[in-house]
């Protein structure tokens, strides 16, 4: 019997996530941030058509099992995709070609009854990026290295797991099941780490890999709200905290809500962690729908950047469906 299965993971610009100098293009115009992907994954060559990623890393693979459950063969399918950067200049658009590095594809591990895969795929934007870097050369002229390593694990009873091993640590990646169901995101995004340091041993193909802080996903509706208010055009607050850093306090008054941006959160129910919570998650929920004190403590557990929601931006209704979510995964 052959098992198939696979892992895919997409590599997109968010929006406000480049800082400095290089944000003047972005803010100018000439280059863009991306659309969030969909949650579901359906046909990764259209994506791929349509620009509608940076990189892709598709990691498919498969095994043979005998009738009494021994694995007798091997194999990767995988692949990567890398995007082209297009600028607007004046009005034209230019497309200009990445550089795809060579697909890393590790020594299949076979274990008692299952074989693991590991892939890593990247590449880097086709345009020269002049940037003094950490360690030698000291300067660099092309533009920082993005990648994804994903690991797949194939029982021999058909069962699969896939997740994300190592990432650049910019920009997001979101990675995919077998299904195309969205199940992980990469948590935090360090913009200045990479465009310093992201570059010749500090990849895969280099010396090293770097490990990747990955969260679950949010839910469809709170994916849905917050889309709806970030489209919305209305000036929003944002927040930064540091590692550590109070976002809020349990019992004391609140009236606003919070939408994840960046980063990762530590929520605490009289001193008891209770769920941690990541990019496009909301916060403060509980507190609109019951009376206005805070239920529960909120920390950084990485640098997060949140945007403050009024709390009429979204219907009571909606926040009733979210507090009813979160029960049930706290019990």
């Amino acid at each position: 019997m052959r098992v198939e299965s696979s892992v895919t993971s997409i590599t997109w610009i968010p929006s406000e996530a480049i800082k400095g100098m290089p944000k003047l293009p972005f803010e100018w115009g000439i280059a863009h941030y991306d659309e969030p992907p969909h949650d579901r994954l359906l046909d990764l060559d259209a994506m791929h058509e349509n620009d509608l990623f940076r990189e892709a890393n598709e990691l498919k693979a498969w095994i043979e099992v005998e009738d009494d459950g021994e694995i007798t063969g091997h194999g990767y399918d995988g692949r990567g995709l890398i995007g082209v950067t297009r600028l607007k200049l004046g009005r034209r658009e230019v497309g200009f070609a990445a550089v795809q590095y060579p697909l890393i594809q590790a020594d299949p591990e076979v274990d008692d009854g299952s074989v693991r895969f590991v892939q890593s795929a990247g590449g880097h934007m086709g345009l020269p990026a002049p940037r003094r870097v950490s360690g030698k050369p000291f300067m660099r002229i092309s533009s920082a290295s993005a990648w994804t390593t994903l690991e797949l694990v194939i029982h021999a009873d058909g069962s699969s797991e896939g997740k994300l091993v190592g990432a650049s640590p910019f920009p997001r990646h979101w990675v995919y099941d077998k299904d195309g169901v969205l199940v992980e995101k990469s948590a935090s995004i360090d913009f200045e780490r990479w465009y310093r340091e992201s570059h010749g041993k500090h990849t895969p193909w280099g010396d090293e890999d770097s490990p990747a802080l990955a969260t679950a996903v949010e839910s469809e509706l709170e994916r849905e709200l917050s889309a709806s208010v970030m489209r919305s055009g209305a000036k929003l607050e944002r927040r930064n905290l540091d590692a550590g850093e109070q976002l809020v306090k349990q019992g004391e008054p609140g009236g606003e809500l919070f939408l994840i941006l960046d980063g990762l959160v530590d929520v605490e129910v009289d001193g008891e962690e209770v769920a941690e919570l990541g990019p496009g998650a909301l916060l403060g929920e509980m507190a609109l729908l019951e009376g206005g004190t805070r239920t529960a403590s909120v920390y950084a557990t990485t640098p997060v950047r949140v945007a403050v929601i009024p709390p009429d931006a979204i219907e009571q209704s909606a926040l009733e469906e979210i507090a009813a979510g979160r029960r049930r995964e706290e019990v």
